[in-house]
């Protein structure tokens, strides 16, 4: 009886020995993976005004009925993203959590902008919690900085330089616009592509 324990025991401790080690080769076939997958941005379309170029200053009008101007410079306030959306969009609808949080956690101000009828707009407003946030609706804006699809986000400076943009559609592509900033490039694409040059070569 004692024999068959102590067998036992041994067996489990090579388990576990082995179980462990094919733990730690797993983690690093993920490294290695990880290494070699990209990283993911928000996709720079080439219509629109370029990065690092001014903003448009665009007269516009809040749900409210407010007069703002959307671009320009806006002291006091080191970044704002502005935040294309349609309520009849369901990645739109999906985005707008993240682009809250991450609007929180990097301290952005953020901007709402869209272009449908205000009933759908107000409707989306009540339905995502964003009463708090200026929210644009018209096609002024859009037209201004040449959005054709979404949703799409443009990060400006206080000076209302356009730091990086993109159509984006996770955490992960609005958290890149911050990094090609960051990084002084206008896309992580852009960084990409540099780092394969020289093994190209």
């Amino acid at each position: 009886m004692i024999t068959a324990l102590i067998v036992g025991q041994v067996l489990s401790w090579v388990v576990i020995i082995a179980l462990v080690v094919a733990l730690l080769a797993l983690a690093r076939q993920v490294g290695v993976l990880h290494m070699r997958v990209a990283p993911a941005g928000a996709l720079q379309t080439s219509g629109g005004p370029a990065v690092g170029g001014k903003a448009p200053a665009v007269p516009a009008h809040t749900l409210e009925g407010q007069d703002v101007i959307v671009g320009g410079p806006a002291k006091g306030v080191p970044l704002r993203l502005l935040m294309f959306v349609s309520a009849t969009c369901p990645l739109c609808k999906g985005l707008i959590p993240a682009a809250r949080s991450f609007a929180k956690d990097e301290r952005v101000e953020l901007t709402f902008v869209g272009d449908d009828d205000a009933a759908a707009q107000q409707g989306l407003i009540a339905a995502q919690g964003l009463e708090g946030y200026r929210f644009i609706n018209g096609p002024e804006v859009g037209q201004a900085f040449e959005v054709g699809k979404l949703p799409y986000a443009v990060l400006l400076d206080a000076e209302g330089v356009i730091l990086s943009k993109g159509l984006v559609n996770s955490r992960e592509h609005l958290e890149s616009l911050v990094v090609a900033h960051e990084l002084g490039i206008a896309t992580v694409q852009d960084y990409i592509s540099g780092l394969k040059q020289p093994v190209a070569a």
